[in-house]
Protein backbone atom coordinates (compact mmCIF):
# COMPACT_ATOMS: atom_id res chain seq x y z
CA UNK A 1 0.00 0.00 0.00
CA UNK A 2 2.88 2.14 0.88
CA UNK A 3 4.48 1.67 -2.52
CA UNK A 4 1.44 2.31 -4.62
CA UNK A 5 1.14 5.38 -2.40
CA UNK A 6 4.75 6.48 -3.18
CA UNK A 7 4.36 6.00 -6.83
CA UNK A 8 1.24 8.05 -7.21
CA UNK A 9 2.95 10.70 -5.52
CA UNK A 10 5.69 10.24 -7.42
CA UNK A 11 3.96 10.28 -10.60
CA UNK A 12 1.91 13.23 -9.73
CA UNK A 13 5.25 15.40 -9.12
CA UNK A 14 6.26 14.11 -12.47
CA UNK A 15 2.99 15.63 -14.34
CA UNK A 16 3.32 18.63 -12.44
CA UNK A 17 6.75 19.21 -12.83
CA UNK A 18 6.65 18.30 -16.22
CA UNK A 19 3.63 21.64 -16.65
CA UNK A 20 6.44 23.75 -15.34
CA UNK A 21 8.38 22.30 -18.07
CA UNK A 22 6.18 23.12 -20.60
CA UNK A 23 5.69 26.67 -19.96
CA UNK A 24 9.73 27.24 -19.05
CA UNK A 25 11.18 25.77 -21.82
CA UNK A 26 8.12 28.13 -24.04
CA UNK A 27 7.56 25.54 -26.25
CA UNK A 28 5.52 26.69 -29.69
CA UNK A 29 2.11 28.04 -29.00
CA UNK A 30 -0.07 29.88 -31.40
CA UNK A 31 -2.85 32.18 -30.60
CA UNK A 32 -4.81 31.18 -33.31
CA UNK A 33 -5.00 27.05 -31.91
CA UNK A 34 -5.88 28.37 -28.20
CA UNK A 35 -8.77 26.67 -26.64
CA UNK A 36 -10.94 29.52 -25.70
CA UNK A 37 -12.95 27.61 -22.90
CA UNK A 38 -9.64 26.86 -21.34
CA UNK A 39 -8.79 29.47 -18.27
CA UNK A 40 -5.15 30.58 -18.04
CA UNK A 41 -5.59 29.35 -14.46
CA UNK A 42 -6.45 25.24 -15.71
CA UNK A 43 -3.90 25.58 -18.44
CA UNK A 44 -1.19 26.07 -15.87
CA UNK A 45 -2.81 22.93 -13.98
CA UNK A 46 -2.60 20.95 -16.65
CA UNK A 47 -0.53 17.42 -16.52
CA UNK A 48 0.70 14.90 -19.27
CA UNK A 49 2.11 11.58 -19.02
CA UNK A 50 4.96 10.35 -17.58
CA UNK A 51 6.10 8.80 -20.96
CA UNK A 52 5.74 12.35 -22.51
CA UNK A 53 7.39 14.07 -19.55
CA UNK A 54 10.39 11.40 -19.76
CA UNK A 55 10.53 12.83 -23.49
CA UNK A 56 10.92 16.39 -22.65
CA UNK A 57 14.87 17.99 -23.66
CA UNK A 58 15.66 19.71 -20.25
CA UNK A 59 17.87 22.33 -21.90
CA UNK A 60 21.08 24.03 -20.69
CA UNK A 61 20.26 26.96 -18.79
CA UNK A 62 21.90 29.49 -21.11
CA UNK A 63 20.30 27.27 -24.16
CA UNK A 64 17.35 27.92 -22.54
CA UNK A 65 17.73 32.09 -21.86
CA UNK A 66 19.12 32.72 -25.31
CA UNK A 67 15.87 31.02 -26.64
CA UNK A 68 13.69 33.27 -24.35
CA UNK A 69 16.28 36.38 -26.07
CA UNK A 70 15.60 35.31 -29.08
CA UNK A 71 11.42 35.38 -28.73
CA UNK A 72 11.77 39.13 -27.36
CA UNK A 73 13.89 40.22 -30.41
CA UNK A 74 10.99 38.79 -32.68
CA UNK A 75 8.01 40.61 -30.11
CA UNK A 76 6.52 44.04 -29.84
CA UNK A 77 4.32 45.69 -27.15
CA UNK A 78 1.50 46.93 -28.01
CA UNK A 79 -0.89 49.33 -25.61
CA UNK A 80 -4.44 48.79 -26.88
CA UNK A 81 -7.63 50.48 -25.88
CA UNK A 82 -10.40 48.25 -23.47
CA UNK A 83 -12.82 47.74 -26.49
CA UNK A 84 -10.28 46.29 -28.11
CA UNK A 85 -11.57 43.48 -30.60
CA UNK A 86 -9.07 40.45 -30.39
CA UNK A 87 -9.99 38.82 -33.45
CA UNK A 88 -9.67 42.20 -35.49
CA UNK A 89 -6.38 43.08 -33.54
CA UNK A 90 -4.63 39.90 -34.94
CA UNK A 91 -5.86 40.59 -38.10
CA UNK A 92 -4.36 43.92 -38.61
CA UNK A 93 -0.92 42.89 -36.64
CA UNK A 94 -0.68 39.56 -39.13
CA UNK A 95 -0.75 41.82 -41.90
CA UNK A 96 3.22 42.27 -40.96
CA UNK A 97 3.95 38.68 -40.49
CA UNK A 98 2.88 35.36 -39.20
CA UNK A 99 2.18 35.22 -35.33
CA UNK A 100 3.58 32.71 -32.80
CA UNK A 101 2.03 34.01 -29.80
CA UNK A 102 -0.37 36.76 -28.72
CA UNK A 103 -1.53 37.68 -25.46
CA UNK A 104 -3.35 40.15 -23.62
CA UNK A 105 -2.94 41.41 -19.82
CA UNK A 106 -3.45 44.49 -17.96
CA UNK A 107 -1.28 46.85 -16.32
CA UNK A 108 -2.36 50.97 -16.26
CA UNK A 109 -4.33 49.99 -19.22
CA UNK A 110 -4.81 46.95 -21.42
CA UNK A 111 -1.59 45.62 -23.42
CA UNK A 112 -0.53 42.82 -26.07
CA UNK A 113 2.75 41.13 -26.37
CA UNK A 114 2.84 40.11 -29.88
CA UNK A 115 5.51 37.63 -31.35
CA UNK A 116 6.36 37.35 -34.88
CA UNK A 117 7.53 33.99 -36.56
CA UNK A 118 10.58 36.16 -37.91
CA UNK A 119 11.97 39.82 -37.41
CA UNK A 120 10.72 40.72 -40.80
CA UNK A 121 7.39 41.17 -38.88
CA UNK A 122 8.84 43.69 -35.84
CA UNK A 123 10.74 45.56 -39.40
CA UNK A 124 7.14 46.03 -40.90
CA UNK A 125 5.47 47.02 -37.72
CA UNK A 126 8.27 50.17 -37.57
CA UNK A 127 8.06 51.04 -41.38
CA UNK A 128 4.19 51.46 -40.50
CA UNK A 129 4.09 52.83 -37.41
CA UNK A 130 3.77 56.59 -36.91
CA UNK A 131 5.29 59.26 -34.58
CA UNK A 132 2.12 60.66 -33.03
CA UNK A 133 1.49 64.47 -33.07
CA UNK A 134 1.09 66.58 -29.24
CA UNK A 135 -0.27 69.90 -29.91
CA UNK A 136 0.82 71.30 -27.22
CA UNK A 137 3.46 69.25 -26.24
CA UNK A 138 7.10 68.59 -27.62
CA UNK A 139 8.20 64.72 -27.88
CA UNK A 140 11.08 62.92 -27.78
CA UNK A 141 11.22 60.86 -30.88
CA UNK A 142 12.48 58.12 -29.68
CA UNK A 143 11.10 54.97 -31.70
CA UNK A 144 10.95 51.66 -29.81
CA UNK A 145 9.25 48.55 -29.79
CA UNK A 146 6.34 49.85 -27.17
CA UNK A 147 3.97 51.10 -29.66
CA UNK A 148 -0.25 52.47 -29.08
CA UNK A 149 -2.82 50.80 -31.28
CA UNK A 150 -4.47 53.68 -32.64
CA UNK A 151 -8.20 53.46 -34.70
CA UNK A 152 -8.66 55.70 -38.07
CA UNK A 153 -12.65 54.90 -37.49
CA UNK A 154 -13.73 55.68 -33.94
CA UNK A 155 -17.18 54.17 -35.21
CA UNK A 156 -16.09 50.84 -35.93
CA UNK A 157 -14.14 50.22 -32.71
CA UNK A 158 -16.88 51.58 -30.75
CA UNK A 159 -19.44 49.12 -32.24
CA UNK A 160 -17.20 46.23 -32.06
CA UNK A 161 -17.76 43.70 -28.81
CA UNK A 162 -14.32 43.77 -26.74
CA UNK A 163 -12.90 40.26 -26.96
CA UNK A 164 -10.28 40.36 -25.22
CA UNK A 165 -8.99 37.80 -23.15
CA UNK A 166 -6.95 39.41 -20.25
CA UNK A 167 -4.43 37.18 -18.69
CA UNK A 168 -3.52 37.31 -14.78
CA UNK A 169 0.09 38.61 -13.85
CA UNK A 170 0.02 38.63 -10.12
CA UNK A 171 -0.49 36.27 -7.51
CA UNK A 172 -4.16 35.39 -5.80
CA UNK A 173 -5.06 36.90 -2.51
CA UNK A 174 -4.06 34.58 0.10
CA UNK A 175 -7.56 33.60 1.27
CA UNK A 176 -8.60 32.63 -1.88
CA UNK A 177 -4.99 30.28 -2.31
CA UNK A 178 -6.05 28.74 1.40
CA UNK A 179 -9.38 27.99 0.21
CA UNK A 180 -8.03 26.10 -2.87
CA UNK A 181 -5.08 24.14 -0.86
CA UNK A 182 -8.18 23.44 1.33
CA UNK A 183 -10.11 21.27 -1.36
CA UNK A 184 -6.89 18.77 -1.74
CA UNK A 185 -6.69 15.06 -0.84
CA UNK A 186 -3.16 15.34 1.01
CA UNK A 187 -0.38 17.54 2.00
CA UNK A 188 1.61 16.56 -1.19
CA UNK A 189 -0.77 18.12 -3.39
CA UNK A 190 -0.98 20.87 -1.85
CA UNK A 191 2.26 21.92 -2.01
CA UNK A 192 2.33 21.12 -5.69
CA UNK A 193 -0.86 23.25 -6.28
CA UNK A 194 1.05 25.98 -4.30
CA UNK A 195 3.86 26.13 -7.03
CA UNK A 196 1.49 25.94 -9.93
CA UNK A 197 -0.19 28.58 -8.76
CA UNK A 198 2.31 31.15 -7.68
CA UNK A 199 5.01 30.28 -10.33
CA UNK A 200 5.64 32.49 -12.81
CA UNK A 201 3.61 32.18 -16.10
CA UNK A 202 4.74 31.25 -19.61
CA UNK A 203 3.51 34.48 -20.58
CA UNK A 204 5.11 36.04 -17.72
CA UNK A 205 8.07 35.04 -18.48
CA UNK A 206 8.17 36.18 -22.24
CA UNK A 207 6.99 39.63 -20.94
CA UNK A 208 10.36 39.87 -18.99
CA UNK A 209 12.33 38.85 -21.54
CA UNK A 210 10.61 41.70 -23.69
CA UNK A 211 11.08 43.97 -21.16
CA UNK A 212 14.55 43.29 -20.62
CA UNK A 213 15.08 43.88 -25.08
CA UNK A 214 13.09 46.82 -24.78
CA UNK A 215 15.96 48.64 -22.05
CA UNK A 216 18.55 47.26 -24.73
CA UNK A 217 17.57 49.10 -27.46
CA UNK A 218 18.20 52.09 -24.90
CA UNK A 219 21.25 51.00 -24.09
CA UNK A 220 22.29 49.96 -27.44
CA UNK A 221 22.26 53.92 -28.11
CA UNK A 222 26.11 53.94 -25.99
CA UNK A 223 27.07 50.08 -26.49
CA UNK A 224 25.40 48.56 -29.57
CA UNK A 225 26.78 45.11 -28.76
CA UNK A 226 25.62 45.15 -25.32
CA UNK A 227 22.82 42.38 -23.80
CA UNK A 228 20.21 42.88 -21.54
CA UNK A 229 19.80 39.63 -19.30
CA UNK A 230 17.30 38.92 -16.66
CA UNK A 231 18.28 36.80 -13.57
CA UNK A 232 17.53 35.78 -10.29
CA UNK A 233 13.96 35.21 -9.76
CA UNK A 234 13.27 35.66 -13.45
CA UNK A 235 14.90 32.97 -14.92
CA UNK A 236 15.71 30.71 -11.74
CA UNK A 237 12.63 28.49 -11.49
CA UNK A 238 11.45 30.25 -7.82
CA UNK A 239 10.06 33.07 -9.43
CA UNK A 240 6.49 34.15 -7.96
CA UNK A 241 4.19 36.22 -9.92
CA UNK A 242 4.64 40.01 -8.86
CA UNK A 243 8.39 39.64 -8.07
CA UNK A 244 11.00 42.38 -9.48
CA UNK A 245 12.83 42.12 -12.83
CA UNK A 246 15.91 41.79 -11.78
CA UNK A 247 18.41 42.76 -15.06
CA UNK A 248 22.65 43.55 -15.95
CA UNK A 249 23.83 45.22 -18.60
CA UNK A 250 25.95 42.68 -19.88
CA UNK A 251 29.07 44.11 -21.69
CA UNK A 252 31.30 41.28 -22.10
CA UNK A 253 30.39 40.12 -25.50
CA UNK A 254 32.09 44.00 -26.62
CA UNK A 255 35.45 42.98 -27.86
CA UNK A 256 38.25 44.12 -30.51
CA UNK A 257 39.35 42.21 -33.32
CA UNK A 258 40.60 38.97 -32.51
CA UNK A 259 44.16 39.33 -31.20
CA UNK A 260 45.61 36.43 -33.32
CA UNK A 261 48.40 37.49 -35.66
CA UNK A 262 47.78 38.03 -38.77
CA UNK A 263 51.71 38.40 -40.52
CA UNK A 264 51.22 42.04 -40.37
CA UNK A 265 53.30 44.56 -39.06
CA UNK A 266 50.42 46.30 -38.07
CA UNK A 267 47.23 46.54 -35.74
CA UNK A 268 44.65 48.30 -34.77
CA UNK A 269 42.85 48.75 -31.13
CA UNK A 270 40.12 51.34 -30.45
CA UNK A 271 41.04 54.49 -27.85
CA UNK A 272 39.45 54.11 -24.96
CA UNK A 273 38.27 56.57 -21.47
CA UNK A 274 40.13 55.29 -18.69
CA UNK A 275 39.34 55.29 -15.13
CA UNK A 276 40.71 54.51 -12.07
CA UNK A 277 38.84 51.38 -11.47
CA UNK A 278 36.26 48.75 -12.76
CA UNK A 279 33.50 50.04 -10.25
CA UNK A 280 33.84 54.07 -11.29
CA UNK A 281 33.19 52.56 -14.74
CA UNK A 282 30.24 50.70 -13.51
CA UNK A 283 29.40 53.34 -11.93
CA UNK A 284 29.63 55.93 -14.77
CA UNK A 285 27.86 53.79 -17.09
CA UNK A 286 24.97 53.31 -15.06
CA UNK A 287 24.64 56.83 -14.43
CA UNK A 288 24.52 57.13 -18.07
CA UNK A 289 21.95 54.17 -19.08
CA UNK A 290 20.06 55.16 -16.15
CA UNK A 291 19.68 59.07 -17.17
CA UNK A 292 19.22 57.75 -20.97
CA UNK A 293 16.18 55.43 -19.39
CA UNK A 294 14.71 58.47 -17.44
CA UNK A 295 14.99 61.12 -20.43
CA UNK A 296 14.02 58.48 -23.30
CA UNK A 297 12.14 55.54 -22.01
CA UNK A 298 8.64 55.20 -22.87
CA UNK A 299 6.88 54.00 -19.43
CA UNK A 300 10.05 53.75 -17.23
CA UNK A 301 9.05 56.18 -14.43
CA UNK A 302 10.52 56.81 -10.95
CA UNK A 303 14.33 56.38 -11.35
CA UNK A 304 16.63 56.11 -8.80
CA UNK A 305 20.50 55.90 -9.39
CA UNK A 306 21.51 53.61 -6.42
CA UNK A 307 25.25 53.89 -7.79
CA UNK A 308 27.24 53.98 -3.66
CA UNK A 309 25.80 50.51 -2.76
CA UNK A 310 27.55 47.29 -2.96
CA UNK A 311 26.49 46.43 -6.39
CA UNK A 312 25.45 49.67 -7.82
CA UNK A 313 22.31 49.99 -9.44
CA UNK A 314 19.36 51.59 -11.48
CA UNK A 315 15.84 50.66 -10.16
CA UNK A 316 12.77 52.03 -11.75
CA UNK A 317 8.84 50.66 -12.66
CA UNK A 318 8.17 49.97 -15.96
CA UNK A 319 4.45 50.77 -16.17
CA UNK A 320 3.89 49.07 -19.15
CA UNK A 321 4.67 45.50 -17.69
CA UNK A 322 4.03 46.75 -14.35
CA UNK A 323 7.60 45.46 -13.17
CA UNK A 324 9.42 47.09 -10.50
CA UNK A 325 13.18 46.85 -12.31
CA UNK A 326 16.42 46.79 -11.24
CA UNK A 327 19.63 47.40 -13.49
CA UNK A 328 23.32 46.16 -12.65
CA UNK A 329 26.37 45.76 -14.86
CA UNK A 330 28.40 43.20 -15.54
CA UNK A 331 26.17 40.92 -12.35
CA UNK A 332 28.48 37.56 -13.85
CA UNK A 333 28.22 36.16 -9.99
CA UNK A 334 24.51 36.67 -9.81
CA UNK A 335 23.84 35.07 -13.02
CA UNK A 336 25.85 32.02 -12.19
CA UNK A 337 23.61 31.45 -9.13
CA UNK A 338 20.78 31.98 -10.49
CA UNK A 339 22.15 29.17 -12.66
CA UNK A 340 22.70 26.87 -9.87
CA UNK A 341 19.43 27.19 -8.21
CA UNK A 342 17.71 26.56 -11.59
CA UNK A 343 19.70 23.18 -12.02
CA UNK A 344 18.77 22.12 -8.53
CA UNK A 345 15.27 22.69 -9.36
CA UNK A 346 15.41 20.99 -12.19
CA UNK A 347 17.27 18.05 -10.49
CA UNK A 348 13.90 17.30 -8.59
CA UNK A 349 10.53 18.51 -8.52
CA UNK A 350 10.22 18.84 -5.25
CA UNK A 351 13.30 21.25 -4.89
CA UNK A 352 10.74 24.05 -6.79
CA UNK A 353 7.68 22.73 -4.67
CA UNK A 354 9.33 23.14 -1.02
CA UNK A 355 10.91 26.26 -1.59
CA UNK A 356 7.37 28.31 -2.94
CA UNK A 357 5.76 26.60 0.03
CA UNK A 358 8.67 27.61 2.45
CA UNK A 359 9.00 31.29 1.26
CA UNK A 360 4.85 31.86 0.75
CA UNK A 361 4.27 30.24 4.76
CA UNK A 362 7.69 32.46 5.67
CA UNK A 363 5.71 35.86 4.04
CA UNK A 364 2.34 35.14 5.59
CA UNK A 365 4.13 34.57 8.97
CA UNK A 366 5.95 38.12 8.69
CA UNK A 367 9.79 36.40 8.39
CA UNK A 368 10.61 38.18 5.06
CA UNK A 369 9.54 41.57 3.53
CA UNK A 370 9.49 43.45 0.50
CA UNK A 371 10.79 46.38 2.61
CA UNK A 372 14.23 45.99 2.63
CA UNK A 373 16.32 45.50 6.41
CA UNK A 374 17.34 43.46 9.16
CA UNK A 375 14.56 40.33 7.66
CA UNK A 376 15.26 36.93 5.98
CA UNK A 377 14.72 37.57 2.07
CA UNK A 378 13.67 35.10 -0.18
CA UNK A 379 17.35 34.01 -1.64
CA UNK A 380 18.33 33.39 2.11
CA UNK A 381 15.22 31.24 2.58
CA UNK A 382 16.11 29.62 -0.81
CA UNK A 383 19.46 28.62 0.93
CA UNK A 384 18.14 27.17 3.67
CA UNK A 385 15.86 24.80 1.93
CA UNK A 386 18.96 23.62 -0.24
CA UNK A 387 20.97 22.94 3.09
CA UNK A 388 18.31 21.50 4.24
CA UNK A 389 18.06 19.00 0.88
CA UNK A 390 21.41 18.49 1.00
CA UNK A 391 21.52 17.21 4.46
CA UNK A 392 19.11 14.44 3.86
CA UNK A 393 20.15 10.81 3.65
CA UNK A 394 19.94 9.74 1.68
CA UNK A 395 20.50 13.56 0.42
CA UNK A 396 18.23 14.80 -2.16
CA UNK A 397 20.44 16.95 -4.50
CA UNK A 398 23.95 16.98 -4.83
CA UNK A 399 26.43 19.55 -3.37
CA UNK A 400 27.92 22.19 -5.21
CA UNK A 401 31.89 20.77 -4.98
CA UNK A 402 30.07 17.30 -6.65
CA UNK A 403 28.49 19.21 -9.18
CA UNK A 404 31.64 21.29 -10.17
CA UNK A 405 33.29 18.10 -9.84
CA UNK A 406 31.38 16.71 -13.06
CA UNK A 407 31.87 19.41 -15.07
CA UNK A 408 33.45 19.80 -18.32
CA UNK A 409 36.42 21.79 -20.19
CA UNK A 410 33.25 23.87 -21.38
CA UNK A 411 31.65 24.52 -17.75
CA UNK A 412 35.13 25.99 -16.44
CA UNK A 413 34.04 30.05 -15.12
CA UNK A 414 36.25 32.01 -13.36
CA UNK A 415 34.67 35.55 -12.30
CA UNK A 416 37.12 37.90 -10.50
CA UNK A 417 39.35 35.05 -9.17
CA UNK A 418 36.46 33.13 -7.51
CA UNK A 419 35.76 29.16 -9.02
CA UNK A 420 32.37 29.37 -10.39
CA UNK A 421 32.26 25.96 -11.91
CA UNK A 422 29.90 23.30 -12.26
CA UNK A 423 28.40 21.01 -14.90
CA UNK A 424 25.76 22.70 -16.85
CA UNK A 425 24.73 19.06 -18.56
CA UNK A 426 21.49 18.01 -16.09
CA UNK A 427 21.87 14.57 -17.61
CA UNK A 428 25.40 13.68 -15.96
CA UNK A 429 23.81 14.43 -12.85
CA UNK A 430 22.76 11.38 -11.09
CA UNK A 431 20.92 11.41 -7.96
CA UNK A 432 20.53 9.03 -5.01
CA UNK A 433 17.00 7.50 -3.97
CA UNK A 434 15.06 9.43 -1.84
CA UNK A 435 11.30 8.33 -1.45
CA UNK A 436 10.71 11.70 1.31
CA UNK A 437 7.38 13.01 0.42
CA UNK A 438 6.93 16.73 0.48
CA UNK A 439 4.67 16.07 3.27
CA UNK A 440 7.62 14.58 5.45
CA UNK A 441 10.17 17.38 4.36
CA UNK A 442 8.25 20.47 5.04
CA UNK A 443 7.95 19.09 8.97
CA UNK A 444 11.07 17.73 8.61
CA UNK A 445 12.65 21.13 7.62
CA UNK A 446 10.72 23.48 10.35
CA UNK A 447 12.35 20.60 12.96
CA UNK A 448 15.73 20.90 11.52
CA UNK A 449 16.22 24.43 11.47
CA UNK A 450 13.56 24.64 15.17
CA UNK A 451 16.71 23.12 16.63
CA UNK A 452 19.64 24.22 14.68
CA UNK A 453 22.71 25.74 16.53
CA UNK A 454 22.61 29.20 14.78
CA UNK A 455 24.79 30.96 17.49
CA UNK A 456 27.61 28.49 16.15
CA UNK A 457 27.27 26.72 12.87
CA UNK A 458 27.62 28.65 9.48
CA UNK A 459 25.67 27.06 6.75
CA UNK A 460 27.83 26.40 3.44
CA UNK A 461 25.88 24.25 0.33
CA UNK A 462 29.55 24.06 -1.53
CA UNK A 463 30.15 21.50 1.05
CA UNK A 464 27.18 20.46 2.21
CA UNK A 465 28.01 20.57 5.83
CA UNK A 466 27.74 23.16 8.79
CA UNK A 467 30.71 24.75 9.94
CA UNK A 468 32.10 26.82 12.33
CA UNK A 469 31.42 30.44 12.44
CA UNK A 470 34.03 33.25 10.87
CA UNK A 471 32.26 36.03 12.05
CA UNK A 472 29.90 37.48 14.54
CA UNK A 473 26.26 37.70 12.29
CA UNK A 474 23.40 35.80 14.01
CA UNK A 475 22.96 34.05 10.57
CA UNK A 476 26.02 33.31 8.41
CA UNK A 477 25.31 31.23 5.01
CA UNK A 478 28.49 31.63 2.67
CA UNK A 479 27.79 32.68 -0.76
CA UNK A 480 28.55 29.71 -3.07
CA UNK A 481 30.80 31.38 -5.64
CA UNK A 482 31.99 34.19 -3.16
CA UNK A 483 33.22 32.32 0.16
CA UNK A 484 34.20 35.24 1.67
CA UNK A 485 30.24 37.10 1.93
CA UNK A 486 27.60 36.15 3.71
CA UNK A 487 24.54 36.12 2.02
CA UNK A 488 22.84 36.88 5.09
CA UNK A 489 24.57 39.82 6.61
CA UNK A 490 21.74 41.92 6.62
CA UNK A 491 19.41 39.30 9.44
CA UNK A 492 19.92 40.09 12.66
CA UNK A 493 19.33 38.48 16.17
CA UNK A 494 16.01 39.58 16.63
CA UNK A 495 14.52 38.58 12.94
CA UNK A 496 16.91 34.83 13.08
CA UNK A 497 14.91 34.23 16.46
CA UNK A 498 11.46 34.95 15.29
CA UNK A 499 12.41 32.22 12.47
CA UNK A 500 13.60 29.85 14.68
CA UNK A 501 10.55 30.21 17.38
CA UNK A 502 7.81 29.84 14.10
CA UNK A 503 9.96 27.18 12.84
CA UNK A 504 9.25 25.28 16.51
CA UNK A 505 5.54 26.42 16.35
CA UNK A 506 4.61 25.18 12.98
CA UNK A 507 6.95 22.02 13.68
CA UNK A 508 4.26 21.66 16.37
CA UNK A 509 1.21 22.45 14.72
CA UNK A 510 1.64 20.40 11.68
CA UNK A 511 1.17 17.63 13.81
CA UNK A 512 -1.67 18.18 15.45
CA UNK A 513 -4.57 15.90 14.30
CA UNK A 514 -6.81 19.09 13.97
CA UNK A 515 -3.85 19.97 11.16
CA UNK A 516 -3.09 16.65 9.71
CA UNK A 517 -6.62 15.54 8.76
CA UNK A 518 -8.43 17.36 6.03
CA UNK A 519 -11.70 18.69 6.92
CA UNK A 520 -13.88 21.90 6.02
CA UNK A 521 -11.42 23.99 7.55
CA UNK A 522 -7.84 24.83 6.68
CA UNK A 523 -5.94 22.06 7.38
CA UNK A 524 -2.38 20.63 6.29
CA UNK A 525 -0.52 23.02 4.39
CA UNK A 526 -3.51 25.81 4.34
CA UNK A 527 -3.66 25.91 8.37
CA UNK A 528 0.39 27.08 8.33
CA UNK A 529 -0.35 29.92 5.82
CA UNK A 530 -2.36 31.92 8.27
CA UNK A 531 -0.81 33.57 11.29
CA UNK A 532 -0.04 31.47 14.14
CA UNK A 533 -1.99 33.14 16.57
CA UNK A 534 -5.03 33.01 14.89
CA UNK A 535 -5.18 28.94 13.79
CA UNK A 536 -7.42 26.63 15.32
CA UNK A 537 -10.98 27.23 16.98
CA UNK A 538 -11.97 27.24 20.77
CA UNK A 539 -10.03 28.74 23.51
CA UNK A 540 -8.70 25.60 25.15
CA UNK A 541 -6.66 25.45 21.58
CA UNK A 542 -5.93 28.81 21.45
CA UNK A 543 -5.23 29.28 25.53
CA UNK A 544 -2.25 26.24 24.29
CA UNK A 545 -0.78 27.53 22.05
CA UNK A 546 -0.51 31.00 23.89
CA UNK A 547 1.28 29.09 26.50
CA UNK A 548 3.85 26.78 24.54
CA UNK A 549 6.98 28.74 25.19
CA UNK A 550 9.93 27.66 23.10
CA UNK A 551 11.38 25.44 25.38
CA UNK A 552 8.11 23.51 25.91
CA UNK A 553 7.98 23.40 21.98
CA UNK A 554 11.29 21.82 21.49
CA UNK A 555 11.18 19.08 24.64
CA UNK A 556 7.67 18.39 22.26
CA UNK A 557 9.91 17.80 19.36
CA UNK A 558 12.73 16.25 20.99
CA UNK A 559 9.95 13.75 22.55
CA UNK A 560 8.34 13.04 19.32
CA UNK A 561 12.04 12.09 17.45
CA UNK A 562 12.70 9.65 20.33
CA UNK A 563 9.53 8.23 19.99
CA UNK A 564 10.29 8.33 16.79
CA UNK A 565 13.42 6.35 16.73
CA UNK A 566 12.20 3.93 19.00
CA UNK A 567 10.14 2.94 17.37
CA UNK A 568 11.99 2.32 13.71
CA UNK A 569 14.01 0.66 16.27
CA UNK A 570 16.50 3.19 17.12
CA UNK A 571 17.05 5.03 13.41
CA UNK A 572 16.16 8.38 12.90
CA UNK A 573 15.41 10.31 9.31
Amino acid sequence: MLTMMAASIHHLCIMRRAGFLKHFFGFKYCSSKRASTKSAAAKRESSITKDQYENIERKPFYKLLEERKEQAERSVLVSCPSNTSEKRFLKHMSRHGDINNCFFYESFGTYAVVEFSKRDGVLSVFESASIPNFPHEAAVPFKSRLLSLKTNNSGDLASSQPSVKVLSQTAIPIDELVRRLSKKDSIDQQLLLLTNILQLTDENIRLRFLVCSLLRDIAASYFPECVVRPFGSSVNGFGKLGCDLDMFLDLDGISGISQEKTGSSYSLEYQLKRTSTERVATQSILSVIGECVDQFGPGCVGIQKILNARCPLVRFSHQPSGFQCDLTANNRVAMKSSELLYLYGQLDERVRALVFSVRCWARVQGVTSNIPGAWLTNFTLTMLVVFFLQKRSPPLIPTLDHLQALAGPKDKSIIDGNDCTFVSDLTKVKLQENSDSLEHLLLEFFEFYGNFDFSKLSINIRKGKEQGKPEAAPLHIQNPFQPALNVSKNVNGTQLQRFVSLCQESAWLAQQPEVQSRSDTPWGLAALLAPLDAVGKGKKSKRRRAEAPSARIKGLLESLRTGKASANGGSTS
